[in-house]
Parts: C-alpha cells; structure tokens; sequence
C-alpha cells in the first residue's frame, strides 16, 4: 500500500523537492490496491503526468505543484480520513480523485466542513450538487440516458436487463433509467435488474438468468453498471456462455481501455461503452494528449480512457481558475472558475457549469479485438451536465446554480427557495 508521501511525486518528476511554504500542493485521492485499483491506479499517473506538465510551463502562480498521494485502498470510510489529512495536514490547496459513488459520497462532508475543492473525474448518478465539488465526469443526461436512446433507435432493443454493482451509483442510475424506459412505453415485465457485490466473481447463474430474460423473442440488451474488477469475470462469462454482441449487446458505462487491457477480448468484440471519451478518437488535441502519455510513462502499452480526460479537463480548469483569481483559496477559485472553458480531447470545448458541472460529447463505442472502441455513434453538439434528472418527479424542479442570487445546490423552481440537504 501506497502511504501518504507529500514527494512522492516530485520524486518521480525529477524536480527538486521544495519547502512546504514554495510550493502549491495538490491532493491524489485514488485506490491504488483492492477492488478499484483496476480503475484508479492509472488517475494517479494521470494527475503526475499532468502536474509534471504544468511544472515544465513554469508551475502556478510562479510556484511548482506537488502532489501528494495516498492510497484510499478502496475502502471508503479510509477515502473520508485520508482526505481529512490531505486538507488539514497535508494543507493540500485542491484535490483530485475518486472513483465510486460511494467514496464520494464518504468525502463529501469533509470537503464541506473543511471548505476544501474536490475534482471528480467518473460518471455518475446526478441528483447532487455541491459547492465545494466539480464533477468533470458525465452525469446521466450524457451517458446513460443518450446509451439508451441509442440502443432504442438504432439497434431496436425491446427487453432491458440493468446490471450493476451494488451501491448508490447503479442503483440511482437505473432508477432513472427505468423511469425513463416506463415513460418511453416499455413494459415493466421487460425490464430486469440486478445488482452484485463489488468484486463479485461468479457470473454463471447471472449471465444465464440474462440468456433467459433474452430469448423471449424481443431484442434485448444489457445496460451495465457494474464497476472495477468484477468486469473482467463478468465479460469471460458472457463468452463462456456465447453471449454474442449480435443477440444481447451490453453497453457499458464503467468499461474503458484500461479495464479491457490485458486480458482476451475476442469474446467481447461488437459489445458498447458509453463515454465521453475514447482513446481511438481522431484529433490534434488527442494525438498529442497520447504521446506525451506515452512519453511520460515510458511504455505505448498504456492506454488512456475517460476519466483520464476528465482530470485533463479539471486540472486545466482548476489552472485557469487559479491563475484568474490569483489565488489557490477555495472560494477564490468557486468564485472564478465558473463559466472558465478548456479543450476537450475531441475537438470540443468543457465549460464549467454554475451547477459545477461540465459540458460533453457523448460518444457510443463498440469494442474491437484490439481492446480499442470504435465510435459508431456521438451526439451533435456538447451536453450541458444536469444535476438532478428531468425524470424523476422529485428532481425535475430541481436546479443547482452556485452562482449570485441562488448560490444553492438543489433550488425549488416551484418554490423558489433553496431545499434541503441534497439527496444520499
């Protein structure tokens, strides 16, 4: 296990290490060991990769950025206490991490409290907005819910299993999704769902339960929400048991590059994700994102993946907001980072939101079998992010806008006051 080193960074960025008052500290929030690490390990190179960058441009407000890593080891009461240190003792100015719902939701009062900044890089559910958080992941309205309407109407999908881990992002999710499927005319009856423990791995009765649920004679498909290293027991069934693309096509909201390298893909060739990302995608920004990658990390082996680009995203936000307030304190950069836009990878533009949301691409890609997607399908234009979903009667009078009147994370259009705590 990874313990909390201030230099541990700066050790692998060559640079030399400086007294605490010289420096801009930044916080790493990631599991590097259990159940997630399949995920995080690779945002913490990322974070390295990024302030090594901005290092060589001559760092921040003419002070060089150290971060300062710890490993949450997956297990989220310890993400909560190792964020108290980062704030309190570390005296971190930001930090970057994450990756479940359930950390988030762990670290959540102690950014509050401590009037900390927290950047979070993974899709998620909605239905919260907090000041003191910025999601430059997808929320629903871009990812899970365009999934849907893709499957809909372009592969006809008629019958719906959704399959997730069990905690409050898959269970959030598809209770929007099955709102949303209900509303669209689906019948409950085709509409199945089930959730697993996190690192589960016996997919047997599972995946033959979904065989079943498909060979009702109505095309079906797998929404899927399942998350870290369950994947990869997940996908091999679905192989064992010849699940193929073309009869049950699962669609993936937490399978990127990173989970696909390094075992067999040929079973799972035709199969989606959803992101708003993919490392396949074809621009200037992108081509240049990756050498450097690779470059930093010394091997072309390594992948990059969505929620790469979203702490590419919010780092470069959090530069820009630092450098328009001239300050690293935290109400200085809420105050300024609204509205603040950087390049995405794909050739577009992330603006942060006043809900402290991002705008997005959404791309559908299907797996190859060189562990690549290929981008079959993306919207038009950017998806502003929503808060709080306009399917579910609760949420839809919701608005967050933390900006001057409201400066409020869950505003009542109907009542026009600011509502109570937001939703767990």
């Amino acid at each position: 296990m990874l313990g909390l080193v201030s230099t541990i960074g700066l050790a692998s960025l060559a640079t030399p290490v400086l007294a605490q008052d010289e420096t801009i500290k930044v916080g790493i929030l990631h599991s590097l060991s259990g159940t997630m690490a399949i995920s995080e390990t690779t945002l913490k190179d990322t974070m390295l990769f990024l302030i090594e960058q901005q290092n060589a441009k001559g760092g921040l407000l003419g002070k060089q950025i150290e971060p300062v890593v710890v490993d949450i080891a997956s297990d989220w009461p310890l993400a909560a206490e190792k964020a108290r240190e980062l704030l309190t003792v570390n005296d971190v100015d930001a930090v970057f991490g994450c990756w479940t719902s359930v950390c988030r939701k762990s670290v959540l009062p102690v950014f509050e409290e401590l009037n900390g900044l927290l950047f979070y890089p993974v899709q998620y559910e909605g239905e919260e907005s907090q000041r003191n958080v910025f999601y430059t992941g997808a929320s629903p309205n871009q990812q899970a819910i365009p999934a849907v309407d893709y499957l809909m109407n372009e592969e006809g999908v008629e019958r719906w299993v959704l399959a997730g881990t069990d905690y409050v992002y898959p269970q959030t999710t598809n209770k929007i999704l099955e709102q949303y499927l209900l509303d669209k005319g689906v019948a409950q009856d085709d509409i199945m769902i089930n959730y697993t423990p996190f690192g589960h791995s016996d997919w047997q009765t599972i995946v033959s339960d979904i065989k079943t649920f498909g060979s009702a004679g109505k095309k079906t498909a797998v929404v899927s929400t399942i998350n870290g290293d369950a994947n990869v027991p997940f996908y091999r069934e679905l192989g064992n048991q010849g699940v193929m693309a073309e009869d049950i096509p699962v669609v993936a909201f937490s399978v990127g590059e990173e989970e696909l390298s390094g075992f067999d893909t040929t079973p799972l060739v035709g199969h989606l994700a959803a992101w708003n990302y993919f490392m396949s995608v074809d621009t200037p920004e992108n081509e240049d994102f990756i050498a450097a990658w690779h470059e930093f990390i010394g091997s072309e082996d390594r992948v990059t993946n969505d929620p790469m680009e979203a702490h590419y995203i919010g780092f470069n936000l959090w530069v820009k907001a630092v450098e328009a307030a001239g300050s690293t304190e935290a109400d200085a950069v809420i105050d300024s980072i609204v509205g603040l836009e950087t390049p995405n990878l794909t050739g577009g533009v992330a603006k942060m939101l006043p809900n402290h949301h991002i705008t997005k691409p959404v791309l559908i890609g299907e797996i190859q079998d060189d562990g690549q997607f290929d981008v079959v399908w993306e919207t038009e234009d950017l998806v502003p992010g929503d808060a709080w979903s306009d399917f579910l009667p609760e949420s839809a009078v919701l608005e967050a806008d933390w900006t001057a009147p409201i400066n409020c994370g869950n505003y009542n259009t109907e009542t026009e006051s600011c509502g109570a705590a937001a939703a767990q």
